[in-house]
C-alpha cells in the first residue's frame, strides 16, 4: 500500500501536517526528537563502555585457582 507514495505524496503529507499542527509545534517536536536521539546515543555508548569494562575485568586474571595458591 505505501510502496507507491513517491515524492509528490510525501510532499502532500508534509503540507497537510504543517497546516494541521503549525510550524511552531513541529519545530518543538523535532527539538524533542533530537534530544531523544542524543540521549539514546549516550545510553548506548555508556552501555557498550560498561560491557567492555566488565569484559576487561573478567579477562585480567586468567590464572587457574590452583596456580594462585603456589604464588
Amino acid at each position: 500500500m505505501l510502496n507507491n507514495i513517491g515524492l509528490p505524496g510525501l510532499l502532500l503529507i508534509a503540507i497537510v501536517v504543517l497546516v494541521l499542527f503549525g510550524r511552531g509545534k513541529i519545530s518543538s517536536l523535532m527539538g524533542e526528537v533530537g534530544k531523544g536521539i542524543t540521549a539514546f546515543k549516550k545510553g548506548v555508548k555508556e552501555g557498550s563502555k560498561e560491557i567492555e569494562d566488565a569484559s576487561v575485568d573478567a579477562a585480567r586474571d586468567v590464572t587457574p585457582e590452583n596456580e594462585k595458591d603456589k604464588v
